[in-house]
């Protein structure tokens, strides 16, 4: 093995940079060229390289976004292109896979959520050496315990709550904090039981709005004069469907989720005559610098990758799996969306402590 190219897709999250850092530290351990691809996918097709050097990724550890630029809305499978003046949706990925091995590389080390995975299984089975690295601060990919990005998204929510706590006891009001997540509750469930939230709304459990206003009223008659609610951007009431902010065009997902939050607290309002406000998070659980947790682990992922491409090990994912890495078939990552199942641990301990989950 003597070059390796790397890409980061999706959205940006917490710790990208430092599997990058760990992709070429070791890679240069072995005498291994890393090959980074700008703007993920985009860059693979407009042959966008850049040669990642010790000195690049010196000092990246602790840095937020990914200094090699990422995208969610290029797929080399249905790529927008001019065709004789007009533009139209091509496959190119051949014309990729011929461009990263006329350059010398021999395995792609890509790091993303589901939809990135998901394009780079069918490289793989065109025949690309890949590896995938999970990546989401969702935490909904399958096969693995837990992605890089969810602990560091999980401790900016619980901050946000910790702060929100002051000003909702003080002018006794209802506040709502809305958490990305996508289709999966993780954020949200995470986020609330550290946060102290007296409800938890994530989109495996639909909601019924009155079983909520009757836990906000029965607090306020206990003398509790204020309540927290956590809720996930895909929950949706009993019977309802997820509120949905717009559809974004050449998007791998085109849906963007939003306003779940703003909806509850104006149902809240009419049911219950209490003042609610409502703080919705957005990009700030993507942004700023890692956590302790997602260091190490991104880190782990970055060695156990390039091992991986040492090893030939190729069409697989590295995973999280108690205390160990290990390696699981990428099809096996993307086949579905890992979500918050009604045996989870952190969900059995919330309905223990009394928080109300909508149901």
């Amino acid at each position: 093995m003597h070059k390796l190219a790397v890409l980061t897709g999706g959205g940006d999250c917490p710790g990208l940079n430092a599997v990058i850092r760990a992709i070429v530290k070791s890679s240069y351990q072995e005498g291994i060229e890393v090959i980074g691809i700008r703007d993920g996918f985009r860059g693979a097709v407009e042959e966008d390289y850049k040669l990642l050097k010790l000195s690049n990724v010196s000092g990246i550890l602790p840095r937020g976004g990914t200094l090699l630029g990422t995208t969610n809305r290029d797929n080399p499978f249905a790529y927008p292109t001019l065709v004789e003046g007009q533009l139209q949706i091509v496959d190119r990925s051949e014309e990729v896979i011929s461009q990263l091995q006329g350059i010398g590389v021999e395995a792609l080390l890509a790091i993303g959520g589901d939809g990135s995975l998901s394009i780079a299984l069918e490289f793989a089975k065109q025949g690309l050496p890949v590896i995938g690295i999970p990546k989401t601060i969702d935490n909904d990919l399958m096969a693995t315990d837990v992605t890089f990005g969810f602990q560091t998204a999980v401790s900016t929510a619980q901050e946000a709550l910790d702060r929100l706590h002051t000003t909702a006891e003080s002018h006794h009001r209802v506040m709502i904090l809305e958490v990305m997540g996508r289709y999966a509750g993780w954020i949200a469930l995470y986020a609330g039981v550290a946060g102290g939230a007296d409800v938890i709304l994530i989109p495996e459990i639909p909601y019924q709005l009155s079983k909520v206003a009757a836990a906000m009223k029965k607090r306020a008659n206990l003398g509790k004069k204020f309540s927290i609610i956590v809720i996930a951007e895909g929950a949706t009431p009993l019977g309802g469907e997820m509120v949905v902010e717009r559809n974004l065009l050449g998007r791998i997902d085109p849906i963007k989720l939003g306003g779940i939050g703003a909806k509850l607290g104006e149902d809240l309002e009419i049911l219950t005559a209490m003042e609610t406000r409502v703080t919705v998070l957005g990009h700030l659980q993507r942004g700023g610098s890692p956590n302790a947790s997602d260091r190490v682990l991104a880190t782990r992922y970055g060695v156990a990758a390039v091992e991986a491409a040492l090893e030939g090990d190729f069409g697989t994912m590295v995973a999280l799996q108690g205390q160990k890495i290990v390696r699981v078939p990428l099809a096996e990552a993307v086949n579905k969306l890992k979500k918050v199942n009604q045996d989870e641990p952190v969900l059995s301990a919330a309905r223990k402590l009394g928080i109300m989950m909508g149901d």
